[in-house]
């Protein structure tokens, strides 16, 4: 298995009605992420410690909350929003 990134609880739904160049942003970083995560924890299905604590990322028109699971190989968007004017 290789490392991938996906919407998981409420941001999937938040994810349906977010406008196009946001959600394009927010892929943009969970894809460097996935990149940095893979690099960082090369042998991620045998990982035997704690999970690393997920962050928030800012980008035009928003942020993100992520979380990291090494075992699964999957950095998870678990939170989005989104600031329309």
């Amino acid at each position: 298995m290789s490392w991938s990134w996906e919407y998981a609880f409420a941001a999937e739904e938040a994810a349906r009605t977010a406008p196009p160049a946001f959600l394009a942003e927010v892929e943009r970083k969970a894809e460097e992420l996935v990149r940095a995560a893979e690099a960082l924890y090369v042998h991620g299905r045998s990982y035997e410690d704690v999970d690393p604590k997920g962050g928030d990322i800012t980008v035009p028109g928003g942020m993100f909350r992520y979380q990291i699971v090494v075992r699964s190989e999957c950095v998870y968007v678990v939170q989005m929003t989104h600031l329309s004017f």
